[in-house]
């Protein structure tokens, strides 16, 4: 073969099956751009609109931009003018063998589907699940984000959390705090109920239906348990319990409400005292 006729076949092949690869690359590239940029639309849509559920939109969003992006693959080497049935067949035959050994993988994308469909939680809001707890930041095909209080970062499998129990501190519009305070028996355990029945009433974020309760609960071995448990706003649950930590000590330490703590009383016994 002269040099003639590679320089030829190679000048057929870049005009051909070259041109058809690099209109097939740019197709792909503004394909997926294109899904990438549909799906955030989505996304932005449903965060802004309440008559859209976020969930429900960011999962299918997600799954729906895998699903195409596919298509687009399949149909690019049909374009090329590879056969794509014995792609099929191939993948066909694989089916058994990807099955076991993605057997997790398919219980996490049952999971996935059940957590949709049932709904326990949502985007955004606060659960508990799997020793871990967290705001649900999305819900993917085979895993759920969450991220902790201290900004980290957990997945959850589907499959395991679709059968765990779940606690979702989020679901409701109100939470109700519990506190516990402890007073010595010599105190005065009426007025130190009434001072926290006071700070409960005068504290902006409780609320006053349901109305607040403080009893007396527990006699311990050294004080007087009284539990205290005020209804707030759910994103008001962690001010109010702070606040009236904060507020009842210092009330306890104004009017002398002695708070007790655990002490040892060591008896040292003279020994030498008692052979003589």
């Amino acid at each position: 073969m002269t040099w003639d006729e590679v320089w030829s076949a190679i000048v057929n092949w870049a005009l051909n099956t070259g041109l058809k690869i690099v209109i097939a690359i740019v197709l792909m590239i503004v394909s997926f751009k294109l899904i990438n940029y549909l799906a955030r639309v989505i996304q932005k849509k449903a965060e802004k609109s309440p008559k859209y559920d976020k969930t429900l939109c960011d999962t299918l969003s997600y799954a729906g931009k895998i699903i195409l992006k596919v298509l687009v693959v399949l149909c690019l080497i049909g374009y090329l003018g590879i056969d794509t049935g014995g792609i099929t067949a191939l993948i066909a035959s694989l089916g058994v063998g990807v099955g076991l050994a993605v057997n997790g993988t398919l219980s996490n994308l049952a999971g996935g589907v059940l957590l949709v469909v049932t709904r326990p939680f949502r985007i955004d809001d606060f659960i508990e699940a799997c020793g871990y707890s967290g705001t649900v930041e999305s819900i993917h095909i085979c895993t759920t984000r969450l991220c902790t209080p201290d900004n980290k970062v957990v997945l959850l499998p589907n499959g395991v959390l679709s059968t765990s129990t779940i606690v979702n501190y989020s679901q409701k519009d109100c939470r109700r705090v519990d506190i516990a305070f402890s007073v010595a028996y010599g105190a005065d355990f009426e007025k130190a109920k009434k001072i926290i029945a006071d700070l409960g009433a005068a504290h902006e974020k409780v609320l006053s239906d349901p109305a607040p309760f403080v009893r007396v609960t527990a006699h311990g071995d050294s004080s007087v348990e009284i539990t205290a448990r005020f209804w707030c706003k759910n994103e008001d649950y962690w001010s109010v319990k702070f606040d009236m930590l904060e507020q009842v000590k210092t009330a306890f330490d104004r009017e002398n409400i002695e708070i007790p703590f655990p002490q040892l009383d060591v008896h040292v016994k003279d020994s030498t005292a008692e052979t003589k």
